[in-house]
């Protein structure tokens, strides 16, 4: 392809596909090297990130997308008649943080994290497609993991959990004689199949 028509189609390429598309199917598409479309999309997104304009190119992970700029998300609901999804629950946000910064994690993992049943607020974080299951463990009962989405990167505005800020430092020890320690994924889970 010729070199001055790899930005247009590439830009074309992820207008029309609506979704994330990684760069090895923009190199395929194009009959480029992998390298050379990743160089292409930063020069692309770097030049919609220094412009004035509506739409912006993201990177999710190891992938790209076109989305509107956020700054613009009023007038784009109220041409679209969207209403604003209502905000996350406390409890949702505490299970999301638990599942963000331990992934992969079972829901007996958060429940021991948390103390109480989160099986509603799984499945709520499920279908807003901010968690996924990710599999299952190889365990007796065979019980699911979950993890984020790419949507939760979009949602917060990072392209990799990497970029999560970092947990508060504890300062306190943990009290071994009063039961106050801090639980290992892995302790968890064989806690959970004694």
């Amino acid at each position: 392809m010729n070199a001055e028509k790899i930005n247009p189609a590439i830009e074309a390429i992820l207008f029309a596909n609506g979704s994330s598309v990684e760069p090895s199917r923009i190199a395929a598409a194009l009959e480029i090297s992998e390298s050379e479309a990743k160089e292409h999309l930063e020069e692309l997104k770097n030049e919609y990130q220094s412009s004035n304009r509506g739409i912006t190119i993201i990177k999710l992970k190891d992938s790209y997308q076109m989305v509107s700029v956020k700054e613009y998300a009023p007038q784009i609901r109220t041409v679209m008649d969207l209403r604003r999804n209502t905000p996350l629950s406390q409890a949702a946000l505490e299970v999301l943080a638990v599942i963000a910064y331990n992934q992969p994690v079972t829901k007996s993992f958060v429940e021991q994290i948390r103390g109480v049943d989160c099986s509603g607020v799984i499945g709520s974080l499920t279908s807003k497609d901010l968690i996924e299951e990710k599999g299952r463990l190889e365990l007796p009962g065979r019980p699911l993991i979950y993890g984020t989405t790419e949507n939760f990167l979009r949602c917060f505005n990072i392209s990799s959990i990497e970029e999560l800020p970092p947990l508060p430092e504890d300062d306190s020890k943990p009290d071994e004689e009063s039961g106050d320690v801090q639980m290992t994924v892995e302790e968890v889970i064989e806690k959970a199949t004694e």
